[in-house]
Formats: structure tokens, C-alpha cells, sequence
């Protein structure tokens, strides 16, 4: 009896390997597909459009004429949105995990996090209709040359979507941070918020970094909030207050069906798909090795 237990354990151990294994290969085979057919879609628009024009050209009007493929305009609206994004919720989300780590009581910690992560199962069109019927009017009141599509009403609701990530996962890395740490600093004499800034944010630094890239990244892929929010208009600027169009937001627009496929204007898609691929790549492998770099190994 115990036998035949054992064998059964060890078939089961080997079919969940098995599976795990499927698993682990589906999602490579899944990843090399996506890039397979990006590299070739944009190999194919580079074809046509020189990579000189489509990477520095400052007009992007591929559905006008005279066509126009200048990426340039949406990368500098994606780019509006990611720092708006980042300015408002970097500081607020580190603020709120020191504070639930370090000051809060166990009993208003339930009570906030959770909240925070409600923040995060909202659909991202809500936000895009909070962004125009409420974030855009008060800056209309504040700055009337504000116009009703604009990256500033865009960037401060995509912040406030990123804000639950930043909190969650800066209040896990200080958490884990030793309490050793923190007694030995309170045994010299140090006070809290010298605990807090001197000791366990540079201690949590390789976790804090990781929350960033994660939302960064959040922030570049979003698509639904920053349409209804930023508009249409891919405008190569830097003022806030005016309309502008990411390029997820062209993806929307470009893909509703009706693009032949094989046209140019079809590969337009990949090849901004592409420059989004690399753009989000580079920012998870910086990210990595900055963590890497800074990493504090507790025993």
C-alpha cells in the first residue's frame, strides 16, 4: 500500500512538471511569435519609409495627405503622459507606503490599503470619463486656455491609476526591510523620520526602483484613459494644456477594422508597436540592472 502511494506521488510530481514545463514553453513561444511578426510587419514599413524619417520625422499623418511618418509626434506625447504620470504619483505613492510601513496603526492600514487597491480594479475608460468630466474642468477654472483634450488631465489620471502599484509594492520592500535595522538606528538616538529617510528607503531602494519601472511601464502601455483623455492630435510639443495622441492611442484609432491589411498604413501599427516594444524593453533591463546594482541581501 505504501508502495503503490509512492508511485502515484511520483506520477503526479512528474505530470505536474510536465505541465509546468508547457506552461514555461507556451509563454517562449508566445513572446518569440510577438516579436517574429512585429520584426517583420516593421521590417516590411521600413521597406517604404526610410528609418531616418519614421524615427526623427516631426509629422506623423499617415491617415492624411500628404502622408507624413515622423514618429516623433507621438513619442513626445507618450513621453508628456509618462512624466506627468510620474510626477504625481512617484511621490505620493512613496509617501503613502512609508507612512502604512512605518507610522500607521495595524488597524488603519486595513483600512487604507485596501482602499488603495479598489484604486486599481477601476476599468481604465472610467478614468478616462473622470479625466474629462472632472480633472479637465477644474483645470479649465485654474488655466482657461486649457484645452478639453490635453495631456496635463490625461497624465494626472494615469498617475492616480499607477498610484495603488507604487504604494503596494514600496510598502512590501520596506516591510521586509529588518527590524534590526530599524532598533539599532532608534538605539543611537535617531528619530522616526530619520529611521524612515536615513534608513529603510536606502535599504528598500532595489524594491522602490522596481515599483517605479513597473508603473513607468504601466504608464507607457495605457490606452483606453489617455485616448478619451489626451485626444487624437499627434502634436510635437511640450505644453501640457494642449491635445496630443500617445502611440497606444494611435493603435486605437488605426485598428478599428477598416485598415486594409497589408497596406502601409496597416504596418504603420507594427512599427509603432515596435518602437513601444523597445521603448518598455529598455526600461525593464535598465530597471533590472539598477536593481541588481543596488540590491540588499538580508540574512
Amino acid at each position: 500500500m505504501h508502495e503503490l502511494a509512492s508511485r502515484r506521488t511520483r506520477w503526479g510530481e512528474r505530470l505536474l512538471e510536465k505541465a509546468f514545463f508547457l506552461c514555461a514553453f507556451l509563454s517562449v513561444i508566445t513572446t518569440i511569435a510577438v516579436i517574429g511578426i512585429l520584426a517583420v510587419e516593421t521590417w516590411h514599413f521600413l521597406q517604404v519609409v526610410s528609418i531616418s524619417e519614421f524615427l526623427f520625422g516631426t509629422e506623423w499623418t499617415p491617415l492624411l495627405e500628404p502622408k507624413h511618418y515622423g514618429i516623433l509626434p507621438l513619442v513626445s506625447g507618450t513621453m508628456l503622459i509618462v512624466v506627468g504620470a510620474a510626477l504625481v504619483a512617484l511621490p505620493v505613492g512613496v509617501a503613502s507606503a512609508v507612512f502604512l510601513s512605518e507610522y500607521a496603526s495595524d488597524r488603519t492600514r486595513n483600512v487604507i490599503k485596501p482602499v488603495l487597491e479598489v484604486l486599481a480594479g477601476i476599468p481604465t475608460v472610467v478614468y478616462g470619463f473622470f479625466a474629462l468630466t472632472f480633472i479637465t474642468p477644474i483645470l479649465k477654472t485654474v488655466i482657461p486656455e486649457t484645452q478639453v483634450f490635453n495631456a496635463a488631465s490625461a497624465a494626472i489620471v494615469v498617475g492616480i491609476m499607477i498610484l495603488p502599484m507604487i504604494a503596494s509594492l514600496c510598502d512590501d520592500a520596506l516591510r521586509s526591510v529588518p527590524e534590526s535595522l530599524r532598533h539599532g538606528a532608534y538605539s543611537l538616538g535617531a528619530t522616526s523620520f530619520e529611521v524612515s529617510g536615513r534608513i529603510v528607503i536606502p535599504a528598500a531602494l532595489s524594491g522602490i526602483f522596481a515599483s517605479f519601472v513597473l508603473a513607468i511601464s504601466r504608464a507607457i502601455g495605457e490606452t483606453m484613459a489617455v485616448t478619451l483623455a489626451a485626444g487624437a492630435t499627434p502634436n510635437l510639443t511640450l505644453n501640457p494644456l494642449e491635445s496630443i495622441q500617445t502611440m497606444t492611442a494611435y493603435i486605437v484609432q488605426v485598428s478599428l477594422g477598416d485598415t486594409p491589411n497589408g497596406s502601409l498604413t496597416y504596418q504603420t501599427l507594427f512599427a509603432v508597436a515596435s518602437v513601444l516594444f523597445v521603448s518598455t524593453f529598455v526600461l525593464n533591463i535598465l530597471g533590472t540592472w539598477v536593481m541588481r546594482r543596488y540590491q540588499e541581501v538580508y540574512e
